[in-house]
């Protein structure tokens, strides 16, 4: 059997398009070799220095961000890695598919889906394991600098190092060999010293299947 490459991706369920990214990584590891390993990180953490100088809505919106990525990290923190791929499935459906309040009421509702206890819920108003947040966050972001955001994703490199990428961000999630096509391409331009940026302007907003 070929053995799989690890592909770690940061992820905060407060960004629809970092959950548009996840849900291709889910179709890339039906079609390449390829697991999935979740990690935190968190648009809030990343945004601090910035606070007070940002649009009103997107201050409110980094305000409210702290609740779900510290109810991830407590999860992860008292069950394991292996939990936070369900959590945010479990959260990033109500919060993007289903249009629902990140609230106290909702995010239960993801826990129990996710088989984990309603209490964990409590987190989310608690700096109890910010110090583990703020370590997952920096770990994805120091592979790629402060000037992006979520998703961070990082596989082995031929050198023994790793290639580290910010997106790719896309609409809708590609599927099947379009899946696969899209992963192969961003390896190889991500894999390419001295590689840095494609980018155009997004004229779609997210596409939630």
């Amino acid at each position: 059997m070929t053995e799989k490459t690890p592909a770690d991706f940061w992820f905060d369920p407060l960004c629809p398009w970092a959950w548009m990214t996840s849900r291709w990584m889910l179709e890339v590891e039906k079609v390449r070799p390829v697991e999935v390993r979740w990690h935190v990180m968190s648009l809030s953490v990343l945004n601090e220095p910035r606070m007070g100088e940002l649009p009103e809505r997107y201050e409110r919106l980094m305000r409210e961000g702290w609740g779900p990525v510290r109810v991830c990290v407590a999860a992860e923190q008292e069950h394991g890695s292996e939990v936070l791929g369900p959590l945010y499935t479990a959260l990033g459906t109500r919060f993007h598919n289903q249009g629902r309040d990140r609230d106290r009421a909702t995010i239960v509702e993801a826990l129990e889906e996710a088989g984990l206890s309603a209490g964990l819920a409590d987190a989310a108003d608690s700096d109890r394991w910010d110090t583990e947040l703020r370590a997952s966050h920096k770990a994805g972001i120091d592979l790629v600098g402060q000037d992006v955001g979520t998703p961070v994703i990082a596989v082995p490199g031929a050198d023994g190092g790793q290639i580290a990428f910010f997106g790719p961000v896309v609409t809708p999630a590609p599927k099947g060999e379009a899946a696969a096509r899209l992963w192969d391409g961003t390896l190889l331009v991500a894999s390419t010293p001295g590689f840095y940026e494609i980018k155009r302007t997004r004229d779609a907003e997210p596409q939630f299947d």
